[in-house]
């Protein structure tokens, strides 16, 4: 696979520099992922995304724990074996993910015992809204067992945002990052 659209490369021009560490979280000891050196061709574009972006990642109302999983099920649905792999080497273990739940992010169903009640409605959700786009009041009312209306919302929110980064990233067939994790075989 031949990434379809290059990143910026160093050295950066100054304001170049400044947008790729704007979309790092502070203190993090790897360069600017691949993701934002692409996005990084067209700054107009890139500097309206990562305000969504940062503002979910960072500054959202789900949990870290909800949040990673969603984000990692929409990932494995989508096949976007670089956003999962660097979200889970990033974040799972910091939001209780364990390696097992991790794994099951891409091989596992929402049934599995694995997962608690919260856990199986977000997966049962992600699943329905990847494969039909909506919700049936059923899956909506397990979701809403668990979020309030504003985190609901959210996850919503969350999981088109990362169908949109897996498209941005398979489109370009982004290379995966040296440190992020394989996805496992489905």
């Amino acid at each position: 696979m031949k990434q379809r659209i290059d990143g910026v490369a160093p050295p950066y021009p100054p304001e170049t520099d400044r947008a790729l560490h704007r979309w790092m979280p502070p203190g993090v000891a790897h360069e600017p992922l691949m993701l934002f050196k692409v996005l990084e061709r067209h700054p107009e574009l890139a500097s309206r995304m990562r305000a969504l972006g940062s503002g979910l990642l960072v500054h959202g109302t789900l949990s870290d724990a909800d949040r990673e999983l969603v984000i990692a099920r929409v990932c494995a649905r989508c096949g976007c074996a670089y956003e999962w792999g660097v979200h889970m080497a990033a974040y799972a273990e910091a939001a209780g993910l364990t390696r097992r739940q991790v794994a099951l992010t891409v091989t596992g169903t929402p049934d599995d015992p694995s997962w608690s009640p919260r856990q199986a409605a977000l997966l049962r959700a992600v699943d329905e809204l990847h494969a039909t786009s909506r919700l049936t009041d059923a899956v909506w009312s397990g979701l809403r067992d668990h979020l309030d209306e504003t985190e609901a919302l959210e996850f919503l929110v969350l999981a088109g945002w990362y169908r949109t980064i897996a498209y941005v990233a398979n489109g370009a067939e982004i290379e995966p990052e040296p440190w992020a994790l394989a996805l496992p075989e489905r």
